[in-house]
């Protein structure tokens, strides 16, 4: 029996609520950094085909910022930081202070890419660090891979290792919005995505293990 076959409601729930306490702390550093505030939450749980992912984070071909890392320790998955190009310069921008950013073409800026690679580790480590007061497991995030991309290749080079294992992934989604003064609200995309094997010992360690 797949590990797909033995999450039930229950489980997605206890994902949810992880994906949540791991997102508020995220929010937090984030808003910090900033100097405004950052609303990240969690919608839902789900489990996707690699295809349905990818549709979820706009579509193969949209081009985004994408700063993704792969988690060791106790267990092991990989983390996608997804951002409108949009979005992205003006993260930059303030976390700099110094310059009006674009990515809209080639060369881009070094301190524009040094700033967003900056800005996955802090969020990454805030939400590990989280994750890992409330399951007692080791997180640990490796250096960040920074890359201006379309969605499509972005998600399909980091889940090369999952896709010889299985056709879905359990996917706990974080959007990521800030309040502009022109009124509209900007999204992004944080994805959690642990490794199969590593589903046992997170849910064990909560008191609810797998079973099947």
């Amino acid at each position: 029996m797949s590990y797909i076959d033995k999450i039930t409601t229950v489980h997605l729930d206890i994902l949810k609520e992880i994906g949540n306490i791991g997102a508020g702390h995220a929010a937090t550093s984030l808003s910090t950094i900033l100097g405004r505030k950052v609303n990240m939450n969690v919608p839902r749980v789900r489990i996707l085909s690699f295809n349905e992912m990818i549709e979820l984070a706009g579509g193969p071909e949209t081009v985004v910022a994408s700063v993704f890392l792969r988690i060791e320790g106790d267990v092991q998955g990989n983390m996608f930081f997804l951002l409108p190009l949009e979005q992205a310069a003006r993260f930059s921008e303030q976390m700099t202070g110094t310059e009006v950013f674009s990515f809209d073409h080639l060369p881009y800026s070094e301190l524009a890419l040094s700033a967003l690679s900056e800005l996955g580790n802090i969020l990454s480590g805030s939400y590990l660090s989280s994750l890992s007061d409330f399951t007692k497991l080791s997180f640990y995030p490796s250096v960040p891979a920074l890359c201006i991309d379309m969605v499509g290749a972005t998600i399909s080079a980091g889940l090369i290792e999952l896709s010889q294992v299985s056709d879905f992934v359990i996917v706990v989604e974080t959007e990521i919005g800030e309040d502009v003064e022109s009124s509209t609200f900007i999204n992004g995309h944080f994805f959690f995505l642990l490794d199969p094997d590593a589903y046992e010992v997170v849910f064990t360690s909560l008191g609810v293990p797998l079973h099947g």
